[in-house]
């Protein structure tokens, strides 16, 4: 093991490292609905990484947690008490999910060489969104917080945890995200092709890498809202009832709102270029109102207008900012958005000169590509090895991610 790694993690790495080594990525994204998890054997050099999916499974936040997390990253008034009590009740709820799928895999938790837990966010602003439009809270450094103490998942589990990975980022000068971008290199690269990966999450991101590329190479940044807006259009319409538009079904029911739409698409964010990363702060319920408050429409047609805009902005960003660098070969698409056909159809009408493929083709579930990023990223950090993309984040640096959380032995 090299010594940089041997300083970094001392006694927590041991030969597992060497070889194959299991390890589960814990993930909740923007649109907090559940916790996914993924179990993966790793295995190989950490530049030329072959990964294998053992298990995977959503586990989801119960209704009152979960309203109280969407409440908190709304902005709504908290206290310290509060957030210090979410912490603690979300970290029980990883460690509840990474337990859960060792034992699917039928995989004793002791056999894992690292846990990688983002944790759940419930505030992100970084150096561009405070730059371009300010945060409307009267902040003014940037910062982030992912909630889910990862020394409960250690303690839980008695495996050694990896989280907090935003921060080493933004401490160099970055925004903090996107992440994934570094693993969508190292898995999805191709000497003769062209790849964009395309994460359509709660915000729509998407990694850039030109044929053959050396990670310098690569970039990434967050193009839009993903499913933020549909999502949240249907919890306040049905108020509360349902969370989203399964299929994209009643969307397909409606038509495209044209003065809503042009409106929307005049969004500052959509100009300006990367490196920019977005989550509610820019998407959220105060989007929502400011645009769709008031209009005189039935519910099918505010979901097809949205649906209609995250698959513009999608294309958009491709035609501002990648098409005029590169000819793009393949959009390797993932994230709960592919289960949404009227947003990739959509999509496909706006680009229909690329190949639009599911991440499954290339071994990466497309439920859970985040979670089985974080678990590789997590392998990274006890190797001594940098997490980011700084052409991606904007760092100044490429830095080791995360913060280690020590294991013990479950008794």
């Amino acid at each position: 093991m090299p010594e940089r790694a041997k300083r970094l993690a001392g006694s927590l790495v041991d030969a597992a490292l060497d070889g194959e080594r299991l390890a589960v990525g814990l993930i909740s994204g923007t649109s907090m609905d559940g916790i996914d998890a993924a179990l993966v054997r790793l295995s190989g050099p950490p530049e030329q990484l072959q990964v294998r999916t053992l298990a995977a499974l959503t586990m989801p936040y119960p209704k009152r947690l979960r309203l109280r997390l969407l409440r908190m990253a709304a902005g709504e008034t908290t206290c310290s008490g509060e957030i210090s009590e979410l912490n603690f009740l979300v970290g029980d709820l990883f460690a509840r999910a990474a337990l859960q799928v060792c034992r699917r895999a039928r995989v004793a938790p002791r056999r894992l060489a690292v846990i990688g837990s983002h944790g759940q966010t419930v505030f992100h602003q970084g150096r561009f969104a405070l730059r371009h439009a300010g945060s409307g809270r009267g902040l003014r450094t940037p910062s982030t917080l992912q909630i889910g103490e990862p020394a409960i998942i250690a303690q839980r589990t008695g495996t050694c945890v990896v989280a907090n990975f935003r921060t080493a980022d933004m401490a160099a000068g970055g925004e903090g995200a996107p992440l994934v971008p570094l693993v969508d290199y190292l898995l999805l690269r191709h000497e003769s092709a062209s790849t964009v990966a395309l994460n359509l999450g709660g915000i729509a991101n998407l990694t850039v890498i030109p044929a053959g590329a050396d990670p310098d190479a690569v970039f990434g940044f967050d193009a839009g809202p993903g499913n933020m807006v549909i999502d949240t259009l249907m919890r306040r319409q049905t108020r509360g009832r349902r969370s989203y538009d399964a299929g994209g079904r009643l969307a397909a029911q409606g038509r495209v709102i044209g003065s809503l739409f042009t409106e929307l698409t005049r969004f500052p964010f959509f100009r300006r270029p990367p490196p920019k990363s977005a989550g509610r702060e820019q998407f959220g319920e105060s989007f929502v109102k400011r645009y769709f408050t008031g209009q005189r429409a039935r519910l099918a047609d505010l979901l097809r207008t949205a649906t209609q805009l995250t698959a513009w902005a999608v294309a958009e960003a491709l035609r501002r900012f990648v098409f005029p660098r590169l000819r793009v070969d393949r959009l390797v698409v993932s994230g709960g958005g592919v289960h949404n056909r009227l947003l990739l159809s959509t999509l496909r009408d706006y680009l229909p000169h690329v190949a639009i493929e599911l991440s499954d083709r290339y071994g990466l579930p497309a439920d859970f590509k985040e979670a089985i990023a974080f678990a590789i990223l997590a392998d990274r950090t006890l190797r001594g090895l940098p997490g980011n993309l700084p052409a991606v984040t904007g760092a100044r640096r490429p830095v080791i991610l995360g913060q280690i959380a020590p294991g013990r032995s479950p008794q």
